[in-house]
């Protein structure tokens, strides 16, 4: 089997990564992930996924890359990691009784046949009405500062939500499984064998 790796630092997309029982290494790919004039939000996490993948093939040459990124969507506007809490707070007051798509780029890169599988798969979350005590509770309980849309749904941040859509719940923390089997097996690797 092709070594598998996964080029991000993210603990979230490792946790997901780990469900499928696969062998698989990760490495931190160095990249600008701005976002480029005129780019919409499906183009960028598309360009970033690959751009991902693609920064570390020469560290292996012979493997089958994951790339991924996510952005999160308020009335046609990106909503980035918050990183403060203050931040944080102003970021679910907006979102509170709204709805947020999430669109998350994934891309399967083989650095061997120089195949790459990319898709954008979209998830959306409606938000319950949150009051200011819910929002600094939840705040002080996840500290989520490093999350786009400033929420962990695998944890407490379900709490926030009153409805979800979308065909894979892994989605929503960052990599989209169902989809990466689907390109997985398309590259002979299957995940039950």
């Amino acid at each position: 089997m092709q070594t598998l790796v996964l080029a991000s630092s993210s603990p979230f997309r490792k946790t997901i990564l780990d469900k499928l029982n696969l062998p698989y290494t990760t490495h931190s790919p160095d990249i600008d992930e701005s976002a480029h004039k005129n780019e919409s939000p499906a183009e960028l996490v598309c360009r970033l996924a690959e751009q991902k993948a693609r920064a570390v093939r020469q560290q292996y040459p012979d493997a089958l890359i994951i790339g991924s990124d996510q952005v999160a969507i308020l009335d046609g506007t990106i909503i980035g990691k918050p990183h403060t809490h203050e931040k944080a707070t102003e970021q679910l007051r907006n979102t509170s009784g709204r709805i947020v798509t999430f669109l998350t780029g994934l891309s399967l890169y083989n650095a061997q046949t120089e195949r790459t599988q990319t898709d954008v798969i979209s998830f959306t979350v409606h938000f319950r009405q949150l009051s200011d005590s819910m929002i600094e509770n939840y705040l002080l309980a996840e500290k989520p500062y490093n999350c786009a849309g400033s929420f962990k749904s695998e944890g407490l941040g379900i709490a926030l939500f009153k409805r979800l859509e979308g065909d894979d719940p892994n989605t929503l923390i960052g990599l989209p499984l169902i989809r990466l089997i689907q390109m997985l097996e398309a590259e002979n690797i299957p995940v039950l064998g």
